[in-house]
């Protein structure tokens, strides 16, 4: 399989290696990020006008992409904030004060229900449904906001994604790439996600405890109730009834939600927007109960600040992922169409040529998927080179002449880890902004217990082939 690797191929490779250089470092990448899409921009069109343009187009499709996410986000946290001014926050977490006493359990709790929730309806709204009302519980226990961050995201994005046991949009991906029937690659990844999955988050909650040990993370969070506003004043909002009415309306109402998706088969980008807009509804019954003929006013208060928080939190991220989106589609989108004509995007090009120049054998083939999956990852969707993990893992297989649904499941798994939403930062956003830390932070912290994994996962799974 020959691929044509151009001087675009390999800048785009040095400005990778630059920007995770600048993350361990703790710099800002954005100058990074920025010049490296004008020199690709440059290189392939030769033109300096079409260059300079090009950076400004791919920060609009990078806002394109992300825009939806951008939006559940910032409508979460204008409903938190309803839910803490009023004091009904303190009323829905109450019972959980019981069961989550300790941070050891905050982050065991928390996990394990965003992995469970993740698998029937994927992580994105399994974060919002959790994180408004079980962060300021885990906060309190003692687990700071980064650990919460972790748990839903190295459970969800981690864990429940790369299986996708349920929904199996994954492996149907990487299954008919493959040339496998579905269930052979389920059936071979149940012990690698789970043994990447215990690895990780064992792995992160070590070094989690070490640090609050160390007094070197803090347990605060914006969306905990604004400290400006005594108990009195939440009264003078809302009678105790009325409190304790909300608590149960806005968990029924996303139990609801809950049960919506399962009966209409929603997933993704719909169970999102349904999540999206019954906290709309929530956000306009709260404030017009509790603020009466103000309620007009408050709403559109809430919503700005909502709108805020999440453009706040996103703006870091917008050039790292134009940036990264010129990896894959991205590019002919936004520069145009100027890549060699046998070219699948710069990233699949970078995974199969890592591929064709390696001796082949069942340790090689298990590194080298795992490799081609992390690599193919880097775009942030971690479903774009699944396709290509499995094709590559289908021709590893011929030539060792066995092992075809392991190596098939390895590269999804390595694809999903990286891509998916737990070492890109703009993947792991809804996280992030939900427990209001910087999403480079919580990408940092993810780096090495990932890493740890993927590296036990591969030689695990180089005894199954």
């Amino acid at each position: 399989m020959f691929i044509q690797l151009t001087a675009l191929h390999w800048i785009y490779v040095a400005f990778i290696i630059l920007i995770i250089g600048f993350m361990v470092m703790r710099r800002d990448t954005t100058i990074v990020c920025i010049v490296g899409i004008f020199l690709i921009a440059l290189t392939a069109t030769g033109s300096l006008s079409h260059s300079v343009s090009s950076i400004f187009n791919s920060f609009s499709y990078a806002i394109t992409e992300l825009l939806s996410t951008i939006l559940v986000i910032s409508i979460i946290v204008a409903m938190s904030h309803t839910l803490t001014s009023t004091g009904i926050n303190d009323v829905m977490i109450s019972p959980f004060r019981k069961l989550i006493r300790n941070p050891g359990l905050a982050y065991w709790t928390i996990g394990i229900l965003m992995m469970v929730i993740s698998w029937f309806f994927w992580p994105s709204p399994a974060v919002a449904l959790l994180g408004a009302v079980l962060l300021p519980v885990a906060i309190r226990a003692g687990l700071p906001a980064l650990g919460v961050a972790m748990a839903m995201n190295l459970f969800g994005h981690g864990i429940a994604l790369s299986g996708d046991f349920v929904i199996q949009a994954a492996p149907k991906l990487t299954a008919d790439a493959a040339g496998l029937p579905i269930q052979d690659v389920i059936n071979a990844s149940i012990p690698l996600v789970f043994i990447m999955g215990l690895v990780t988050t064992i792995t992160a909650f070590y070094f989690l405890r070490r640090d609050m040990k160390r007094g070197t993370l803090q347990t605060t969070s914006a969306i905990l109730p604004d400290s400006s506003l005594d108990e009195n004043n939440k009264q003078d909002l809302l009678t105790l009834a009325q409190r304790r009415f909300f608590a149960i309306l806005v968990p029924l109402l996303f139990v609801a939600d809950v049960i919506a998706m399962s009966t209409l088969d929603l997933a993704g980008g719909d169970a999102t927007a349904l999540i999206g807009g019954t906290s709309i509804l929530i956000l306009l019954l709260i404030t017009v109960t509790s603020h009466k003929n103000k309620g007009l006013e408050k709403t559109t208060q809430y919503l700005i600040e909502g709108f805020q928080f999440g453009f706040k939190v996103f703006g870091p991220v917008i050039p790292i992922a134009a940036f990264f989106y010129l990896g894959d589609s991205g590019f002919t989108k936004i520069i145009g169409e100027y890549l060699p004509k046998t070219s699948n995007g710069i990233v699949n090009d970078l995974g199969v040529a890592l591929a064709s120049i390696v001796p082949l054998s069942k340790e090689v083939g298990a590194v080298t998927l795992t490799a081609v999956g992390a690599i193919t990852g880097l775009d942030g969707s971690g479903f774009s080179g699944i396709s290509l993990a499995g094709s590559i893992a289908s021709l590893f297989a011929a030539a060792i002449g066995k092992g075809a649904a392991t190596l098939t499941a390895l590269g999804q798994i390595a694809a999903i880890w990286v891509g998916g939403g737990t070492l890109v930062p703009w993947a792991l956003i809804p996280a992030a902004a939900i427990c209001n830390i910087d999403p480079f932070e919580l990408a940092r912290r993810n780096l090495i217990p990932v890493f740890i994994g993927l590296v036990v996962t591969t030689i695990v799974a180089m005894f199954l082939i």
